[in-house]
């Protein structure tokens, strides 16, 4: 394009005409993207513009308000309620409201979990009776999950208590109506752990997914008192290590505290056992005959296994095959060692067996019950799973409950004991 100037030709390009078209007055601020989204709050008067300037460009709103900004005619609202306006106004066009949004799981809803707890204080025993879930989030591609409920005592070795349900295909709202029992749980247990109640969903072909989970603690589960909850599952917490820390280094910290509190002394729980003892006091005067030699009028302490609970998982199949073998040390002519039978794939074997030490009271207070459980391995050497020792020179429970046996004169006492992966004092050769 080509144009005159006082005689002289001057060459203007196309972009420069265009530029000048498009633009033909004097550029002005381009406003603050705030000003497009006022806040309504008493002490602001901004408010949506009801017609553009002129030159096609709102006006600049400035911090002033109140009648000054009425008067210019940019402004289409009126005071609050009906009083003089002090800077509050409203706009006639609703202001939109802020949502959160975000595609990741943590706005996600899971679901949500039905259940019931109850402590049987007599038995020492806790049932969770799982309901149903509704709401399930979908982990697999036809937009379904195969879910089922497992639960897990903390602390503790995962294989050692962990309970589950049954798997229901292909549901998002699964019922499940099943009552899950962990034995051998005592008071101390229900003031110091957390029953943690995971939802997942179950992949035949890889590893199984977590949907969300429950954790209550069960301080808060009053004995003899069904508990009803209905409560949404949430993700598990995050992990105590930094979170720039790998997986690898995470994994090499988490050995490093075993080790240090292996170092410190601090016994890994491996299972319960229920055991029972009986002191049997020597035939009363006059009662014995000189052919009398019944069992029952023998003094003996008689030690009954009668089951134990949650035990550790020492095969790969995720079981153990069970056996219980005791001693009366010291034990110089090696006589003293029973054992009960083996209990095939189970964490919960049952016994209800009995062994009978003939002694009299004053030998058995220098004598120590030592209590074994192994795993039954054909072909190899067995598996130590845990242990327990009970004598005067023990503490805790084991030590109350011997006291409470040679006290109670043919009385029997049932405790539950926990089982370690170290007994002080045996070398734990099979």
């Amino acid at each position: 394009m080509r144009t005159t100037h006082k005689g002289r030709r001057l060459t203007i390009s196309i972009q420069e005409h265009m530029a000048i078209d498009v633009s033909p007055g004097p550029i002005r601020p381009i406003r603050q993207i705030s000003a497009y989204f006022p806040r309504l709050s008493p002490a602001s008067c901004v408010s949506e513009p009801r017609v553009a300037n002129p030159a096609g460009f709102p006006s600049a709103l400035g911090p002033a308000c109140g009648a000054s900004a009425v008067q210019g005619g940019n402004l289409l609202s009126f005071p609050m309620g009906g009083a003089p306006s002090r800077g509050g106004t409203i706009s006639l066009v609703d202001t939109p409201k802020d949502v959160e949004s975000c595609d990741s799981d943590d706005s996600t809803s899971l679901g949500t979990l039905e259940f019931s707890l109850l402590y049987d204080r007599s038995t020492s025993s806790l049932h969770c009776t799982v309901f149903r879930a509704k709401g399930l989030k979908p982990m697999d591609f036809n937009g379904l999950a195969d879910p089922y409920v497992k639960l897990h005592l903390l602390p503790g070795a995962c294989k050692a208590n962990k309970l589950k349900t049954r798997t229901v295909r292909n549901c998002l709202n699964p019922v499940w109506n099943e009552t899950l029992t962990y034995c051998g749980i005592t008071e101390d247990d229900m003031h110091r752990r957390t029953l943690r109640i995971s939802v997942c969903d179950e992949d035949r072909l890889t590893h199984n997914e977590l949907i969300g989970e429950v954790r209550v603690a069960l301080r808060r589960v009053k004995p003899d008192q069904a508990k009803h909850y209905n409560v949404c599952l949430e993700h598990p917490p995050p992990l105590s290590s930094p979170t720039t820390m790998s997986a690898a280094l995470r994994g090499i910290s988490c050995y490093l505290r075993e080790g240090e509190s292996e170092q410190q002394g601090v016994l890994e729980e491996r299972g319960r056992l229920l055991l029972a003892l009986q002191f049997q006091p020597p035939s009363r005067e006059g009662d014995s005959e000189a052919g009398e030699e019944a069992e029952g009028w023998r003094p003996g302490l008689r030690v009954g296994i009668v089951r134990c609970a949650h035990l550790a998982a020492m095969d790969v199949n995720g079981f153990s095959d069970p056996y219980v073998k005791i001693y009366l040390k010291p034990d110089v002519h090696k006589k003293s060692k029973h054992k009960t039978a083996i209990m095939k794939k189970t964490l919960n074997p049952e016994y209800n067996e009995e062994f009978f030490y003939e002694i009299s009271l004053a030998e058995l207070s220098e004598k120590t019950l030592e209590i074994t459980v192994w795993d039954y391995d054909l072909g190899k050497s067995n598996d130590f799973i845990g242990g327990v020792s009970l004598g005067c020179q023990s503490q805790g429970e084991p030590l109350r409950h011997w006291l409470d046996c040679l006290k109670s004169r043919g009385g029997r006492v049932e405790r539950w004991h926990t089982l370690t992966n170290k007994l002080p004092g045996s070398t734990f050769h099979d």
